[in-house]
């Protein structure tokens, strides 16, 4: 494991250790964790040579340095935990011994328990902490404070994947018969189809887990614990249960905690509970039953993020037995569904199967009993089992979707596989996380009600309903935004760049950020009014207070907190410019303005102020306060969220939102976002999720717009039963809360910028820029890609379909064989793949997002569609047997006859990739189909392609074919046409559809192209 390579030099060594090559995390996780032993006091590792440099006490052996090198590589690997250095190698081998016996650790309700005694049971102390020796022992005994990594696809199981397809393996068996019986260059053609199809999925897929790989984010690498009674920096895997955390703003918690000290302590838990609002913590017990994570006021959970106050708290899970273990163990248990389009490919595929096993065996017995010989009527049944399958079916579909995963890029949308566009494109029912997808997840003043005046917020300008207020034009806007600033204890810098960094509660930010918009500079203002004294909140007050001093050496004080307690405590307001009495009408106002506010889910602070009375004897100066007004502060909606929401109700998309908040919180959301179609929104939260059975919440979830107080176990059964119910889900979110649901669902959909790790792991798409909207884009785009595939399997079919009829005819009547193997194989190459292609490439229609999703359960050729295919395929085969008449009656059963049915077959099959254009509107009709450049380059390179066959006497040879005269060529060319004539004047077009409205001009889906 470790070898010492340079020990010469006292106190200084280096060793090669092999788990370190090409290891940027083990590097860290080295220098890290040896810092913290005294012994160690320099330590650089090299993850490209493998090696690490190591100074050391003179006094001290290389030898021991080594020991204690091994004992962090057992830690890091998850076989062994950290051992005192003063242990020797004795113990060390006996430590060895043990390392693969980690105890579970206990699973208690420590939200009930008194503080007190949860530091009795895990044997720690708030002032001292754990010991070393027993730090050591706790991690040898319960493991590394680590989750395990979301495994991701290989390269290997990528190219695996590709190969996965009863079409491909199909193909494998008829290259592996056509080499048995002799025909390897008809075997080397199929292999390169199959080929060029992995190669172009294997590309495709691979650079997009690369790209979504690449967002991760570095965990918090050490976290600040009490041992031995001093305050400690660690490294977060080392943090053992009973650990004692010290948590301050700007700090992850690195273990889940029972909280012991906290001091005006607030919590953002929004990437574990899907709650927007920080949560004020207290360190009482709860009691109850069943209480919800995120009702737990007296635990601190790993991941989540320290916004405010400070606290102590007492570590009682680690690893994969914290809340965000247990999320990772539902990810693993989570099966991911498979798409539409995948089961449509499948089903088509076993449908071949059978068709070209029954195509062989029905052609070879007519051969056989026409009195053909054996090998050649084997080789031509093998060559129409062939031409059953369309090489071109793969490739077009595996093609079509790149395209796809390439549009998506260019609107920053990344794309993990090549089946997640078209299946969001087939979505019904659409799942969106609310914090930090719907909303912002980031505090925002939204309004304020001042004495005069009710203000809208809106992108840093301050509106009324009469015009845009300037705060410098409105002294009691200006007076309320200073207090705001002044009360406030969120700490404020300027960047080299001019902008602002803020660091503080989500609360108070939003109250800066507020001031900064309004033109106010913020330290400037700071520094005219030095802070005096802060007098913050209290378990039984919840307001605060700062006093400030006045340039003049006077002092004023300003107040914010809850506007009921706030207004009890104000004599006057400022009402027109001037100070007035405030009345105890006026304060029921002010009451019923706060309710008003508070019942739109925002979180309303009152604001007051005065100057401080120097005569004053006491020192309390909360009192005669003046009143400025009520701030309104929410997690705003983001921008286009709303007309996103109608752009899925236009294209026929149920959209639910889920939520961590309240219900009431949850209402006013969806309220606004116009959330449901019906008048009336229907809200289920988890305390009904939890009493009702699996049945009942299938019959329920498609009846239900707004889920709140959901935990992550509940959004993974909310997602499993829409799919029980039958819908296609797609599930969207940043959280590591999301991820069992992300991952469930058809179609997972994360936030690539403000999104977790985790969430990206499983998701199938991540939206780079976190624009929701980009969404209705890739909506529009996998509708496209159906219809086109469907377009091109049309075509394909109808074609492939034909070359079976002209052979199995001409078998059946005793005419010879139209076609040899090679032949076969040629036609399907030059008809099935570019053209099929150039199919896949047809514009959207304009009215895609105007329609309803398509049923999963529709096979992709539906049985309508056979009855015209088979019309359809007849035309091709008859015009082609009729040419194949007339060339026998002139040239007997010669190379010339053959020749001629094969260029009329190939004519006629790319002339009907006109007609596969549209399925109702016919190429000669007024309303003209949108031009399809690419459409016309294949047919014409497919035709130069033919026309090099004759032309070039190795390939003329190689297809056994001979020139042809003008007569000929008139008769290949009237045969090729009258299908295509026949297939246009059958078109019938259906009545349109008028159950949406069509999409207004300005719509982004209209701009795919």
């Amino acid at each position: 494991m470790i070898q010492a390579v340079h020990t010469k030099v006292k106190g200084r060594a280096r060793y090669k250790v092999e788990e370190l090559r090409n290891s940027a995390a083990l590097k860290n996780y080295l220098e890290r964790s040896l810092l913290n032993y005294p012994e160690i006091k320099f330590v650089n590792a090299n993850p490209l040579t493998s090696k690490i440099l190591v100074y050391f006490p003179q006094e001290k052996s290389y030898k021991d340095i080594a020991i204690i090198i091994e004992s962090v590589l057992l830690t890091y690997s998850g076989k062994s935990k950290l051992l005192p250095t003063k242990k020797k190698d004795k113990n060390l081998k006996t430590h060895k011994q043990k390392v693969n016996n980690h105890q579970p650790q206990n699973q208690e309700d420590w939200y009930l328990i008194p503080s007190d005694k949860v530091v009795h049971k895990l044997n720690t102390s708030p002032t001292w902490g754990l010991s070393s020796e027993l730090a050591s022992i706790n991690l040898h005994k319960y493991g590394a404070n680590v989750l395990a990594h979301t495994e991701t696809r290989s390269d290997l199981s990528i190219i695996i994947e590709q190969f996965q397809s009863l079409p491909v393996a199909l193909l494998g068996v008829a290259a592996g018969v056509s080499i048995f019986t002799g025909g390897v260059i008809d075997a080397a053609v199929i292999l390169g189809v199959v080929i060029l199809n992995a190669a172009i999925g294997y590309t495709t897929e691979s650079q997009s887990e690369k790209i979504i790989h690449s967002l991760k984010n570095r965990d918090q690498p050490s976290t600040w614990v009490i041992r031995d009674g001093k305050q400690r920096e660690i490294p977060t895997e080392n943090v053992v249960l009973g650990d004692v955390l010290t948590l301050k703003p700007g700090s992850y918690v690195a273990a889940d905690a029972r909280l012991i000290e906290a001091d005006n302590l607030s919590v953002d838990e929004s990437a574990l509970t899907g709650e927007s609002l920080p949560v004020t913590k207290i360190n009482d017990s709860l009691i109850g039953d069943d209480i919800p994570l995120g009702d737990r006021l007296n635990m601190a959970y790993k991941g989540t993020f320290v916004t405010g106050g400070q606290g102590l708290a007492v570590v009682v899970a680690t690893g994969q037995n914290t809340e965000m273990g247990n999320i990772q163990q539902l990810v693993g248990e989570a099966t991911a569904m498979e798409t539409p389009l995948a089961k449509q490919l499948d089903q088509v595929g076993s449908q071949l199967v059978l068709i070209s096993m029954g195509i062989c065996g029905l052609v070879f017995g007519l051969g056989v009993w026409r009195g053909y010989g054996l090998v050649q009527m084997l080789k031509s049944s093998i060559s129409l089992a062939v031409a059953a399958v369309p090489e071109g079916l793969p490739t077009v579909a595996t093609t079509t979707l790149a395209l796809g995963i390439r549009d998506m890029r260019r609107n920053r949308v990344l794309v993990r596989s090549l089946s997640a566009v078209e299946a969001l494109g087939s979505v019904q029912t659409i799942c969106m996380d609310k914090t930090g997808t719907l909303t912002e997840n980031k505090m925002s003043v939204v309004e304020i009600q001042s004495n005069t005046h009710n203000i809208k917020v809106t992108d840093g300008e301050f509106i009324t309903k009469e015009k845009t207020i300037n705060p410098y034009s409105n002294d009691e806007l200006l007076k309320l935004i200073h207090v705001s600033v002044l009360c406030n204890e969120s700490q404020v810098s300027r960047e080299r760049n001019g902008q602002y960094e803020v660091i503080g509660s989500a609360t108070e930010n939003a109250l800066i950020y507020m001031a900064i918009s309004s033109g106010v500079d913020i330290i400037d203002l700071r520094e005219k009014y030095p802070l005096v004294q802060t007098n913050l909140r209290s378990e039984n007050r919840n307001l605060m207070s700062t006093i400030h001093q006045t340039h003049d050496g006077k002092e004023f004080i300003a107040v914010k907190g809850s506007p009921a307690e706030v207004v009890e405590l104000c004599q006057t307001w400022v009402k027109n410019g001037q100070i007035v009495e405030l009345t105890p009408a006026d304060k029921s106002a002010i009451a019923i303005e706060n309710d008003r506010m508070a019942g739109k889910a925002l979180r309303v602070l009152g604001i007051a102020y005065n100057q401080i009375n120097q005569s004053q004897t006491n020192n309390n100066h909360e009192t005669d306060l003046i009143w400025l007004g009520l701030v309104g502060m929410a997690d705003p909606i983001r921008k286009g969220a709303k007309e996103l929401i109608g752009d899925f109700h236009q294209a026929g998309i149920a959209t639910v939102m889920i939520t961590g908040d309240q219900s009431p919180t949850a209402y006013a959301i969806a309220k606004e976002l116009e959330l449901s179609q019906e008048q009336q929104l229907e809200i289920l939260d988890s305390s009904n999720i939890n009493n009702l059975t699996p049945e009942a919440l299938t019959a329920l979830s498609d009846k239900v717009d707004v889920f709140a107080r959901i935990s992550p176990s509940n959004k993974l059964q909310i997602v499993q039963a829409l799919q029980a119910a039958g819908k296609v889900v797609a599930m969207t979110g940043d959280g590591i809360n999301d991820a069992p649901a992300l991952k469930a669902a058809q179609v997972g959909v994360a936030m690539g910028k403000g999104g977790t790790d985790v969430a990206r792991e499983v998701a199938d798409i991540v939206l780079e820029d976190d624009r929701l909207e980009t969404m209705i884009v890739a909506v529009s785009r996998g509708r496209t890609i159906y219809n086109n595939i469907r377009k091109s399997v049309h075509f394909l079919l109808a074609t492939n379909l034909s070359e079976i009829m002209v052979m199995t005819v001409a078998t059946a009547a005793g005419i010879g064989e139209p076609l040899n193997a090679i032949q076969l194989l040629w036609l399907n190459l030059v008809t099935d793949i570019f053209p099929g292609l150039s199919l896949a490439m047809e514009a959207p229609e304009p009215e895609v997002l105007s329609q309803p999703p398509r049923n999963p359960d529709e096979p992709i050729i539906k049985k309508s569609d056979f009855g015209r295919i088979v019309f359809e395929s007849a035309g091709l085969s008859v015009s082609t047997l009729l040419a194949y008449a007339y060339a026998i009656r002139r040239y007997g059963f010669s190379p010339q006859a053959s020749t001629i049915a094969f260029f009329t077959l190939t004519s006629s099959q790319l002339l009907h990739t006109i007609s596969c254009r549209s399925e109702h509107h016919s190429v000669f009709s007024r309303e003209k189909l949108p031009r399809n450049g690419y459409l016309n380059t294949a047919i014409v390179g497919s035709f130069a392609i033919q026309i090099l066959a004759i032309a070039l006497p190795p390939l003329r040879n190689l297809l056994k074919i001979t020139p042809i005269n003008f007569i000929d060529t008139a008769v290949i060319i009237g045969s090729a046409l009258w299908p295509l004539l026949l297939s246009e004047s059958t078109k019938s077009i259906p009545p349109q559809n008028r159950s949406l409205p069509s999409l207004p001009p300005n719509n982004n889906a209209i701009h795919l192209t």
